[in-house]
């Protein structure tokens, strides 16, 4: 017999992942460390880490690896155009045969701030850029000698890996949050990344991956969604007061990504139905980005974002994953070694109940 706890709508809570840092506002690596150290043991899924231009992905990944004994360490993820589709293949086998075959490979492109003024490359084509390196990344992987014809990239030597990947078939996931960009991914990726996406249009995303699925001849739920989750899990003592701040600390990243990361977010909330809570956001922004955070409706702030004790937190994430997701990936908390390992104990403990 099935017990609830088991039942498919619940199947999530064993997938739970952790995104242990900010790329933009990296926290001391040490007390990163730790806190991983502490979800692995408590039987989280997957750890992720992303870069901008901070602390390097794949050697942070590196640590976390040699500290770890069982959870999965995500790329959350590489940019398509600061390392060749080679590179990351190499490097992300490399790592996979280090960890026993724990490693996700989440790519992305980024956006033209960061590709052009950070790394001095044009951005351009992103999403026939993705698929190419897709394609390399796994023909690599799979052992086959790189002869490659695309628009990026023309490789006529044959060259092979010079050891056997751990994992032929590693999981590639891809930050995709655009239309085109969403049913290409359900055609090649085995996941998505998406972020801010508003829990009430996890059917719409589904459809999308479906229908990209389809279109390469793979079945519906190919691609897992495995969106990142500003979350906040409060002791079941908050009081309002604490509530309150919860909510203008996860209002802050929302407006950073709206206001000052390119068009990506506020054009995808504006196709989801958040468009005169974006502009709101914009406008503020101009008086600063506290006027910003201060412009972030109740409305838009709860759609992105689970704010609560540890059993309001599953509850809400009960209902998303009825509606669609996968493998949620919530924030690391804050504070110190021992709060933060308090408060995955909760979490823990309140997911392990029926």
């Amino acid at each position: 017999m099935t017990t609830e706890t088991n039942a498919p709508q619940k199947a999530y809570r064993s997938h739970i992942g952790l995104v242990a840092d900010s790329p933009n506002f990296p926290s001391e690596w040490d007390s990163v460390m730790e806190k991983v150290k502490i979800a692995d043991e408590l039987g989280f899924d997957s750890v992720w880490l992303g870069e901008s231009w901070g602390y390097e992905l794949f050697t942070s990944m590196s640590d976390l690896v040699r500290i770890t004994k069982r959870i999965k360490i995500g790329a959350g993820i590489a940019n398509i155009f600061s390392r060749t589709p080679a590179l990351i293949a190499s490097t992300v086998a490399t790592l996979d045969e280090r960890s026993g075959g724990r490693i996700i490979l989440g790519l992305g492109p980024s956006g033209a701030n960061v590709i052009e003024h950070w790394h001095g490359v044009k951005f351009e084509k992103p999403l026939k850029r993705t698929r190419e390196y897709v394609e390399i990344i796994r023909m690599i992987l799979h052992g086959e000698k790189l002869v490659y014809h695309g628009e990026f990239f023309n490789l006529e030597r044959g060259f092979k890996l010079r050891f056997t990947p751990a994992r032929p078939d590693l999981p590639i996931y891809v930050a995709a949050m655009g239309p085109k960009n969403v049913v290409q991914s359900g055609e090649i990726a085995d996941g998505i990344l998406p972020v801010y996406w508003p829990g009430n249009r996890w059917g719409e995303l589904r459809a999308q991956l479906d229908e990209g699925s389809q279109q390469a001849g793979r079945p519906p739920h190919s691609a897992a969604i495995a969106p990142y989750i500003t979350s906040v899990v409060l002791p079941e003592n908050a009081d309002e007061q604490m509530r309150m701040q919860a909510r203008i600390g996860a209002a802050q990243p929302l407006a950073y990504y709206i206001a000052r990361m390119g068009v990506y977010y506020a054009d995808m909330l504006t196709r989801n139905g958040f468009g005169e809570d974006v502009q709101a956001v914009i406008e503020a922004n101009k008086q600063g980005l506290k006027s910003a955070v201060m412009a972030v409706s109740p409305h838009m702030l709860d759609a992105t974002s689970i704010i609560g004790t540890a059993s309001e937190v599953v509850a809400k994430l009960d209902t998303w994953a009825e509606a669609g997701v996968d493998q949620p990936l919530l924030a690391m908390p804050a504070g110190s070694i021992d709060e933060a390992g308090a408060t995955l104990s909760a979490l823990r403990s309140a997911l392990n109940k029926a």
